[in-house]
Protein backbone atom coordinates (compact mmCIF):
# COMPACT_ATOMS: atom_id res chain seq x y z
CA UNK A 1 0.00 0.00 0.00
CA UNK A 2 1.56 3.13 -1.09
CA UNK A 3 1.52 5.82 1.63
CA UNK A 4 -0.33 9.57 0.98
CA UNK A 5 1.75 12.44 0.16
CA UNK A 6 0.59 14.02 3.77
CA UNK A 7 1.76 10.56 5.39
CA UNK A 8 5.47 10.90 3.24
CA UNK A 9 5.52 14.67 4.50
CA UNK A 10 4.53 13.87 8.42
CA UNK A 11 7.36 11.12 7.93
CA UNK A 12 10.40 13.36 6.67
CA UNK A 13 9.17 15.95 9.23
CA UNK A 14 9.93 13.21 11.92
CA UNK A 15 13.51 11.76 10.53
CA UNK A 16 14.35 15.89 10.45
CA UNK A 17 13.23 16.65 13.56
CA UNK A 18 15.19 13.57 14.69
CA UNK A 19 18.06 14.67 12.91
CA UNK A 20 17.90 18.41 14.31
CA UNK A 21 17.12 16.44 18.09
CA UNK A 22 20.13 14.74 17.61
CA UNK A 23 22.79 17.13 16.37
CA UNK A 24 21.37 19.45 19.21
CA UNK A 25 22.15 16.94 21.33
CA UNK A 26 25.48 16.21 19.87
CA UNK A 27 26.30 20.10 19.96
CA UNK A 28 25.40 19.91 23.45
CA UNK A 29 27.30 17.29 24.70
CA UNK A 30 30.39 18.86 23.01
CA UNK A 31 29.99 21.85 24.03
CA UNK A 32 29.77 20.38 28.49
CA UNK A 33 33.04 18.38 26.58
CA UNK A 34 34.78 21.22 26.32
CA UNK A 35 34.00 22.76 29.75
CA UNK A 36 35.23 20.16 31.56
CA UNK A 37 38.94 19.88 29.73
CA UNK A 38 38.78 23.89 29.99
CA UNK A 39 38.46 23.84 33.88
CA UNK A 40 40.68 20.55 33.96
CA UNK A 41 43.53 22.94 32.66
CA UNK A 42 42.95 26.20 34.74
CA UNK A 43 44.91 27.37 37.57
CA UNK A 44 45.21 29.53 39.82
CA UNK A 45 48.36 31.66 40.89
CA UNK A 46 48.60 33.22 44.19
CA UNK A 47 51.50 34.51 46.89
CA UNK A 48 52.23 33.17 50.14
CA UNK A 49 53.71 35.30 52.92
CA UNK A 50 55.63 34.38 56.10
CA UNK A 51 57.35 36.63 58.79
CA UNK A 52 59.28 36.42 61.28
CA UNK A 53 60.63 38.21 64.09
CA UNK A 54 64.06 37.00 64.69
CA UNK A 55 66.97 39.02 67.21
CA UNK A 56 71.32 38.92 65.43
CA UNK A 57 73.26 36.51 67.43
CA UNK A 58 76.20 38.78 65.69
CA UNK A 59 77.97 41.63 65.91
CA UNK A 60 81.01 43.76 64.03
CA UNK A 61 82.00 46.51 65.01
CA UNK A 62 84.64 49.27 63.66
CA UNK A 63 86.38 52.41 64.71
CA UNK A 64 89.53 54.39 64.53
CA UNK A 65 91.45 57.07 66.23
CA UNK A 66 94.29 59.66 64.65
CA UNK A 67 96.95 62.02 65.54
CA UNK A 68 98.19 64.47 63.52
CA UNK A 69 101.61 65.46 64.00
CA UNK A 70 104.69 67.70 62.26
CA UNK A 71 107.40 64.97 62.96
CA UNK A 72 106.23 61.23 61.60
CA UNK A 73 108.18 59.26 64.62
CA UNK A 74 106.12 61.43 66.73
CA UNK A 75 103.15 61.01 65.84
CA UNK A 76 103.58 57.34 66.00
CA UNK A 77 104.67 57.72 69.48
CA UNK A 78 101.98 59.19 70.19
CA UNK A 79 99.63 57.02 68.05
CA UNK A 80 100.79 53.81 70.18
CA UNK A 81 99.84 55.68 73.37
CA UNK A 82 96.38 56.40 72.63
CA UNK A 83 96.27 52.72 71.39
CA UNK A 84 96.62 51.29 74.56
CA UNK A 85 94.53 53.83 76.38
CA UNK A 86 91.90 52.60 73.65
CA UNK A 87 92.52 48.98 74.52
CA UNK A 88 92.47 49.64 78.30
CA UNK A 89 89.10 51.64 77.91
CA UNK A 90 87.17 48.34 75.99
CA UNK A 91 88.80 46.36 78.47
CA UNK A 92 87.10 48.25 81.33
CA UNK A 93 83.60 48.31 79.26
CA UNK A 94 83.93 43.78 79.31
CA UNK A 95 85.87 43.71 75.54
CA UNK A 96 89.12 41.68 75.72
CA UNK A 97 91.95 42.52 73.81
CA UNK A 98 92.19 39.42 72.42
CA UNK A 99 89.17 39.94 70.62
CA UNK A 100 90.18 43.09 69.09
CA UNK A 101 92.03 42.86 65.56
CA UNK A 102 94.01 45.66 64.55
CA UNK A 103 94.35 47.39 61.15
CA UNK A 104 97.96 48.79 59.91
CA UNK A 105 98.81 52.58 60.47
CA UNK A 106 97.44 54.42 57.77
CA UNK A 107 99.98 57.66 56.85
CA UNK A 108 98.78 60.36 55.16
CA UNK A 109 101.20 63.42 54.56
CA UNK A 110 99.45 66.94 54.70
CA UNK A 111 100.83 69.47 52.32
CA UNK A 112 100.69 73.16 52.34
CA UNK A 113 98.20 74.81 50.19
CA UNK A 114 98.59 77.89 48.28
CA UNK A 115 96.37 81.46 47.72
CA UNK A 116 94.48 79.68 45.63
CA UNK A 117 94.01 76.46 47.60
CA UNK A 118 96.04 74.38 45.65
CA UNK A 119 98.21 71.71 47.27
CA UNK A 120 102.15 72.60 47.02
CA UNK A 121 105.28 70.07 47.54
CA UNK A 122 105.82 71.96 51.54
CA UNK A 123 105.45 69.55 53.76
CA UNK A 124 103.39 71.08 56.78
CA UNK A 125 102.53 67.59 58.97
CA UNK A 126 101.27 63.93 59.18
CA UNK A 127 97.89 62.21 60.32
CA UNK A 128 98.13 58.97 61.22
CA UNK A 129 95.30 56.52 61.76
CA UNK A 130 94.84 53.01 62.88
CA UNK A 131 91.15 51.39 62.57
CA UNK A 132 90.21 48.44 64.71
CA UNK A 133 87.80 45.76 64.89
CA UNK A 134 85.84 43.61 67.06
CA UNK A 135 83.17 40.65 65.74
CA UNK A 136 82.02 39.11 69.07
CA UNK A 137 78.43 37.31 69.19
CA UNK A 138 77.75 39.47 72.85
CA UNK A 139 75.58 41.99 70.23
CA UNK A 140 74.48 43.56 73.36
CA UNK A 141 77.57 44.33 74.74
CA UNK A 142 79.26 46.08 71.61
CA UNK A 143 75.90 48.13 71.15
CA UNK A 144 76.97 49.09 74.80
CA UNK A 145 80.63 49.88 73.92
CA UNK A 146 79.53 51.24 70.72
CA UNK A 147 78.10 54.26 72.40
CA UNK A 148 80.13 54.50 75.37
CA UNK A 149 83.50 55.04 73.35
CA UNK A 150 82.84 58.60 72.79
CA UNK A 151 84.36 59.11 76.47
CA UNK A 152 87.64 58.45 74.66
CA UNK A 153 87.11 62.13 73.03
CA UNK A 154 87.32 63.24 76.79
CA UNK A 155 90.84 61.74 77.36
CA UNK A 156 91.82 63.72 74.09
CA UNK A 157 92.12 60.82 71.35
CA UNK A 158 90.61 61.28 68.21
CA UNK A 159 88.46 58.49 68.16
CA UNK A 160 85.40 57.75 65.74
CA UNK A 161 83.12 54.95 65.93
CA UNK A 162 81.45 53.55 63.21
CA UNK A 163 77.59 52.57 63.31
CA UNK A 164 78.05 48.24 64.52
CA UNK A 165 76.59 45.87 61.73
CA UNK A 166 74.19 43.24 63.52
CA UNK A 167 73.83 39.61 61.67
CA UNK A 168 71.88 36.71 62.28
CA UNK A 169 73.93 33.81 61.35
CA UNK A 170 71.02 31.36 61.19
CA UNK A 171 69.05 32.80 57.88
CA UNK A 172 69.89 29.18 56.13
CA UNK A 173 67.76 27.12 58.39
CA UNK A 174 65.32 30.03 58.67
CA UNK A 175 64.82 30.53 55.02
CA UNK A 176 63.76 26.51 54.47
CA UNK A 177 61.37 26.73 57.52
CA UNK A 178 59.79 30.05 55.96
CA UNK A 179 59.64 28.97 52.74
CA UNK A 180 57.13 25.97 53.94
CA UNK A 181 55.31 28.60 56.01
CA UNK A 182 54.85 30.94 52.92
CA UNK A 183 53.83 28.13 50.56
CA UNK A 184 51.21 27.33 53.09
CA UNK A 185 50.11 30.25 53.18
CA UNK A 186 49.89 30.50 49.46
CA UNK A 187 47.51 27.26 49.98
CA UNK A 188 45.19 29.21 51.72
CA UNK A 189 44.67 31.89 49.99
CA UNK A 190 44.40 29.75 46.80
CA UNK A 191 41.35 27.91 48.79
CA UNK A 192 39.71 30.87 49.85
CA UNK A 193 39.70 32.67 46.57
CA UNK A 194 38.12 29.54 44.77
CA UNK A 195 35.78 28.23 47.71
CA UNK A 196 32.67 30.76 46.20
CA UNK A 197 33.31 29.54 42.97
CA UNK A 198 32.40 25.88 43.51
CA UNK A 199 36.08 25.18 42.48
CA UNK A 200 38.55 23.10 43.75
CA UNK A 201 42.37 23.71 44.86
CA UNK A 202 44.69 20.89 43.14
CA UNK A 203 47.91 20.03 42.84
CA UNK A 204 50.83 22.11 42.58
CA UNK A 205 51.89 23.23 39.44
CA UNK A 206 54.64 25.49 39.65
CA UNK A 207 56.18 27.30 42.65
CA UNK A 208 58.95 29.95 42.04
CA UNK A 209 60.69 31.93 45.64
CA UNK A 210 60.86 35.77 45.70
CA UNK A 211 63.83 37.63 47.84
CA UNK A 212 64.26 37.34 50.98
CA UNK A 213 63.65 40.91 52.86
CA UNK A 214 65.36 41.44 56.29
CA UNK A 215 63.94 45.11 57.49
CA UNK A 216 63.92 46.59 61.28
CA UNK A 217 60.92 45.87 62.65
CA UNK A 218 57.39 46.99 61.54
CA UNK A 219 59.51 49.01 58.59
CA UNK A 220 57.76 48.54 55.04
CA UNK A 221 60.34 48.92 53.26
CA UNK A 222 61.32 46.50 50.08
CA UNK A 223 63.46 45.87 47.32
CA UNK A 224 63.42 44.27 44.23
CA UNK A 225 66.75 42.27 44.70
CA UNK A 226 66.09 42.08 48.72
CA UNK A 227 67.19 43.86 51.38
CA UNK A 228 69.44 42.95 54.47
CA UNK A 229 69.09 45.36 57.41
CA UNK A 230 72.29 45.60 59.53
CA UNK A 231 71.62 48.24 61.77
CA UNK A 232 69.27 46.68 64.20
CA UNK A 233 69.64 44.20 66.59
CA UNK A 234 65.66 42.99 66.10
CA UNK A 235 64.74 42.53 62.88
CA UNK A 236 61.79 41.31 60.51
CA UNK A 237 62.42 38.39 58.30
CA UNK A 238 59.82 37.97 55.50
CA UNK A 239 59.71 35.44 52.46
CA UNK A 240 57.71 35.29 49.89
CA UNK A 241 56.70 32.64 47.29
CA UNK A 242 54.66 32.47 44.12
CA UNK A 243 52.53 29.13 43.37
CA UNK A 244 50.61 27.81 41.17
CA UNK A 245 47.95 25.11 41.46
CA UNK A 246 45.80 23.23 39.51
CA UNK A 247 42.13 23.56 39.71
CA UNK A 248 39.40 20.95 39.35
Amino acid sequence: MTDSPRQQWVGLFLLGAALALGLVSAALVGAHALTRIKLSHQTIEVKGYAEKRVTSDWAVWMATFSVRTPALADGYRTLSEQRTRVLAFLESQGLSAKGVAMAAVDVVTEHRRDEKGEETDEVTGYRLTQGLSVSTGDVLLVDQVSRESSALLGEGIEFQSDAPAYYCTKLDDLKLAMLGEATRNARQRAETLTSGSGGRVGALASASQGVFQITPVHSTEVSDYGKYDTSTIEKAVKAVVTVEYSLH
